[in-house]
């Protein structure tokens, strides 16, 4: 029989780890084979693989319909990112089986990932999966399959001015109890910029002011959403990826936050163009207010993969999608010239002439706004040399000013 001679059917793929799924990024080419060990010489048909791609989300919801009648509401969506089929293996033109001999065989494949793809995710009510599946024909028995996952990740890079761009807000709060005002909560709050990578810390700058008769007390914390739309209804589900708990503050006082650090501990990129799944993060400032509910200030994030610009700025990053020639860095000398004097630089008859703007009839049609638009450059004229002779000397009628009196 066939299942004593098949020894092994697998896939490979190419960079993936030992027992671990391979990571791809959209718009790459995803290579590997099917791997096929005989005991024996075996009788087998055509092989055939597949490659897919999908975002899948399904949940149920409960409704009752009067006192004693209730009935269940599925809910339920896909959309297909990737659907690629090949033929690794085809059977003769006459219809009869290939004899393969004992041994390892391998079938090699390759096929490209489209531009555009959602990251890899697993959700309560959701998933993106991609894999690929391998099916072996054999005459008068059943397929036999074989199946491999991959990850996409989705490339976001947070070096970009839309998530360079710092975010900031303010909220305030009155505190009742039993119908009885005890005094105003107000927080405000600040980041650098809206994107981060998974590992990097978040500075928070934030000012609680408390002007209640009680006690509250601050917290921060980075709240992770998904969302699964489905039928033109949503379902969501928000959990707390990491927070901080900060130091009560008294009645009447004030407590400033100059930098409070929050590390962003390792989770998946935002997802953000997928139409039946989002995952979405926010940092949220929330304020304890004993007697009342809570006063909480949202921010936005984004979670994204290519970290901040190496060198560390919001210029630096900013600048870092458009190209720089430093090639110039490797043509200064060791050993620099010294400076030429300041009057073989600039001469007296230029100092005079660049003091003076340009008249309209030398800059032709150059001067298309207004004459007062036009801007300079300033020289200077060149310093005196430098003489061992007073050009200014004491007069003899001038009497000297006797030095001890």
């Amino acid at each position: 029989m066939i299942f004593d001679r098949l020894k092994r059917f697998s896939i490979v793929l190419e960079g993936a780890e030992r027992d671990g799924p391979a990571a791809f990024s959209p718009g790459q080419a995803v290579s590997g084979r099917v791997v096929l060990e005989l005991a024996a010489a075996a009788r087998l048909g055509a092989l055939r693989l597949r490659a897919m791609g999908a975002a899948r989300v399904h949940w149920t919801e409960s409704r009752s319909a009067g006192s004693s009648t209730a009935y269940t509401q599925s809910y339920s969506d896909q959309v297909e990112f990737l659907s690629h089929r090949d033929t690794l293996m085809a059977p003769p033109d006459n219809g009869e089986a290939t004899v393969l001999q004992a041994g390892r065989h391998e079938f090699p494949f390759t096929f490209q990932l489209p531009e555009t793809l959602a990251t890899s995710f697993e959700g309560k009510h959701g998933s993106v999966r991609y894999w690929v599946k391998a099916k072996l024909h054999r005459p008068w028995s059943t397929v036999k399959k074989a199946k491999k996952e991959f990850t996409v990740i989705e490339p976001i890079d947070i070096n970009t001015p839309a998530l360079l761009a710092p975010q900031a807000g303010a909220k305030e709060k009155l505190a009742r109890a039993w119908y009885c005002n005890r005094g105003q909560v107000s927080v405000s709050a600040k980041i650098d910029r809206k994107g981060y990578t998974p590992g990097e810390v978040i500075p928070i700058f934030a000012e609680i002011d408390n002007c209640t008769s009680r006690a509250v007390v601050p917290k921060a914390a980075i709240i992770q959403t998904q969302t699964f739309i489905a039928r033109g209804t949503k379902k969501q589900k928000k959990s707390v990826v990491t927070s901080i708990t900060g130091d009560p503050i008294p009645a009447g006082k004030r407590e400033v936050w100059h930098g409070r650090a929050l590390k962003i501990p390792p989770v998946g990129p935002s997802i953000l163009q997928c139409r039946i799944i989002q995952v979405e993060y926010s940092l949220k400032v929330c304020v304890d207010i004993p007697g009342t509910s809570k006063l909480l200030l949202e921010l936005p994030l984004v979670i994204g993969t290519i970290p901040l610009h190496p060198f560390g700025s919001r210029t630096s990053s900013v600048s870092s999608q458009y190209s720089v020639n430093l090639d110039w860095l490797s043509t200064i000398p060791e050993q620099l010239e010294a400076p030429p004097e300041y009057s073989a630089v600039v001469s007296s008859p230029e100092a005079e002439q660049s003091l003076a703007p340009p008249c309209r009839s030398e800059l032709g049609d150059i001067l298309e706004g207004p004459f007062f638009a036009y801007i300079q450059e300033f020289r200077f004229r060149p310093p005196p040399l430098y003489s061992e002779v007073d050009p200014n000397p004491a007069s003899d009628s001038i009497r000297p000013r006797c030095m001890t009196c």
